[in-house]
């Protein structure tokens, strides 16, 4: 018996390539998803080697402006413009990722009787806790879904108590995942103590509170050294603290470096330090740290502990002294942190991106049945 075809239309509102943990997870869990047509709308301009991940790959072409007094033309433009793609493509589900944001306010009211999966990624919730307005679009969105996705319980509840638990019955849990099979771990374990080789990926913003780790370098017993993987706006403050702190021969600066080249890069580290200090949506590269073999350091986020508990080391976000202690303890006992190294492989076989795609499958086949 041959399965449906399902056509999915999805997107998101930015450059379409792989430059955050939101494009990596769109290609990763479209080309996973088994028998679907996927026809996903962006912007330029369009990486063609990332975009191969989708049947269709649409640029947008209505100007991009954020939230202000030209915000309510900009998504009245936006939805004339996804209403005649949604005429096109037909789809028989929407998934509008970012459950807050103009594209999927756009994806809404456009829909008609085309069912919607909203589905979370975590700065569109940080924003509606902080903005009225941007609840109100969050409220809009979740209410006009047949299906909220989150990627962790914890994200899960926040939404619900951000919507007033009108909508507790559509919301649900899918984890995200990553191809485990292209990781690869180091051939040989942990030998010794001494100091760390630390690695940190991700944005250089407030959140991510990459300026935790380097301030906890400062304190620590052991001179553990730091590769800070990423581009953002607090590239420039990194740099001029860890100078200040007489850091400047500890700490080595990448630029965001393609899944490739990150994942060819990881194995030659000692430990990965996850720094996020109000919220964090699921973390993929954590995984992806565990799937090669690297114990992880991480703030202790309800989101985050959902994801590591035991096989990972918790501090309190935010605080260099608890970081400080917690990369020394790993330092000075190799035995430990080789059963953190198979613990952490364990832990990410349980976060397979074949497995999210089937089961968002099968929740977007029900919805749309």
């Amino acid at each position: 018996m041959t399965s449906k075809l399902l056509k999915i239309l999805t997107g998101i509102n930015r450059v379409s390539e792989p430059s955050s943990g939101s494009m990596v997870l769109a290609s990763d869990l479209y080309r996973a998803m088994p028998d679907t047509y996927t026809t996903f709308l962006g912007r330029e301009p369009v990486d063609q080697a990332w975009g191969a991940a989708f049947d269709q790959l649409i640029p947008l072409s209505t100007a991009k402006r954020p939230q202000g007094p030209d915000f309510d033309a900009y998504v009245d433009e936006l939805t004339h413009e996804v209403g005649t793609r949604i005429a096109k493509t037909r789809p028989d589900a929407i998934h509008a990722q970012y459950l807050g944001f103009a594209l999927s306010l756009a994806f809404t009211r456009t829909a008609g009787s085309i069912p919607i999966i909203a589905i979370a990624h975590g700065p569109e919730v940080m924003a509606a806790e902080r903005n009225d307005r941007e609840r109100e679009t969050l409220h809009e969105v979740a209410a006009a879904s047949a299906a909220i996705v989150a990627p962790t319980s914890a994200l899960a509840d926040r939404i619900d108590r951000l919507t007033g638990r009108r909508f507790t019955d559509r919301v649900t849990v899918v984890p995200w995942g990553i191809h485990l099979s292209d990781a690869r771990v180091r051939d040989q374990p942990p030998t010794g103590t001494g100091p760390l080789s630390l690695v940190h990926a991700g944005r250089l913003d407030d959140n991510k509170s990459t300026i935790t780790a380097v301030e906890a370098l400062a304190l620590t017993d052991q001179p553990h050294h730091l590769t800070v993987i990423g581009t953002g706006i607090r590239r420039d403050h990194l740099e001029q603290r860890a100078n200040e702190l007489g850091l400047r021969n500890r700490i080595r600066y990448h630029p965001f470096l393609p899944r490739v080249e990150l994942w060819q890069l990881l194995p030659s580290f000692d430990a990965f330090v996850f720094t996020t200090r109000v919220l964090e949506a699921f973390g993929l590269v954590l995984i992806e740290a565990q799937a090669h073999g690297l114990p992880v350091v991480y703030s202790d986020l309800p989101g985050v502990r959902e994801l590591l508990g035991e096989v990972g080391v918790p501090y309190t976000p935010g605080v260099p002294a608890s970081l400080a202690v917690a990369l020394d303890e790993m330092g000075s006992d190799f035995r430990w942190r080789a059963a953190m190294t198979t613990a952490a492989i364990r832990n990410a076989r349980r976060y397979d991106i074949n497995t999210t795609g089937r089961q968002l499958r099968e929740l977007t086949l029900r919805v749309a049945s």
